[in-house]
């Protein structure tokens, strides 16, 4: 099964076939924090996330929504001249403010020229009712999707990594979501401590079955001003190395649904944060490494689904 040139569903594709166009994602900071960072929940924020809250390549939070864009767009704007454009709210945890403090973000994002719709991040014990709300507005009127960043369903791996929500949590917000017709899509990060090959298979097979619209898959890494460095120096564990984590993404993919659109297939720091592993800065490397093994393999996104 093909995609276009990908044995995989890809996003691109799935925007092109939508839109009939090139979609560009673009990331913002809204300017938020994490009830994981502000004492609510703990005051680190979860054990692998940099002090930019997972945001790196993101705009300057002290720059208004509209110019962040206007900005990203300048930059892009000879390579897709008739591209269009979802706003990508990506650092910390995007729907944890005041309503009015929300929809005056999503609204100055939305009203930008070539704006299609938004891609918002976020915990699922960060949606309540006035925000499930908030959000089936706006779905109704754009394309929308929210991203949930499960990363893996063993609990003590979640407690490990501070994630602090239990899975009950998640399948509660991704229900409710699914309830009201807004896309989902999943984060798992393959390799974190202590797991196995076969644990991060389960938890693929997880996301397989609840089919949501989307997931994305990261390779653990470690950044240099977070916590998971600390921990990694006092308590070492086996990073994936390249070949691995190729492999490991193949076994994935044929486990996952084939609806499902892989939105992220590894995944990586910027050069200069970046602690380990250093071979994931070649990303053009390992992502044809992947193609090359489906094509080795002769197989594909689904080929062994579960769900």
């Amino acid at each position: 099964m093909l995609w276009n040139d990908k044995r995989y569903h890809t996003l691109n594709f799935d925007l092109r076939n939508r839109f009939d166009c090139k979609i560009i994602k673009l990331s913002v900071d809204g300017g938020f924090t994490c009830p994981n960072r502000d004492g609510t929940l703990g005051s680190s924020g979860c054990l692998f996330c940099s002090d930019a809250g997972s945001g790196e390549f993101a705009g300057s939070r002290a720059l208004p929504i509209g110019e962040q864009l206007a900005q990203q767009i300048e930059l892009l704007r000879n390579k897709w001249p008739d591209g269009k454009y979802i706003a990508y709210f990506q650092n910390f945890t995007n729907t944890y403010s005041t309503i009015e403090d929300l929809e005056e973000k999503y609204e100055e994002a939305l009203s930008f020229p070539d704006v299609v719709g938004l891609a918002i991040a976020t915990r699922p014990d960060c949606l309540d009712d006035d925000v499930l709300e908030l959000l089936s507005r706006i779905n109704k009127r754009t394309f929308l999707w929210i991203e949930l960043g499960l990363q893996t369903i063993h609990e003590d791996t979640a407690q490990l990594i501070r994630r602090g929500y239990a899975l009950d949590k998640f399948e509660c917000a991704f229900n409710k979501l699914k309830s009201l017709g807004i896309k989902s899509v999943v984060h798992i990060i393959l390799g974190l401590p202590e797991e196995s090959r076969s644990g991060m298979l389960d938890s693929i097979g997880y996301v397989s079955r609840l089919k949501p619209y989307g997931v994305k898959l990261h390779l653990m890494h470690i950044l240099n001003d977070s916590d998971l460095l600390d921990y990694y120096r006092e308590s070492p564990f086996h990073l994936l190395s390249k070949d691995e984590y190729i492999s490991l993404v193949v076994d994935s993919l044929e486990l996952l649904n084939p609806q499902i659109v892989v939105h992220r297939i590894t995944g990586d720091g910027a050069r200069e944060s970046l602690f380990a592993p250093r071979w994931s800065l070649d990303k053009r490397s390992v992502l044809n490494g992947i193609d090359m093994e489906l094509k080795r393999k002769d197989s594909w996104q689904g080929k062994y689904s579960i769900g």
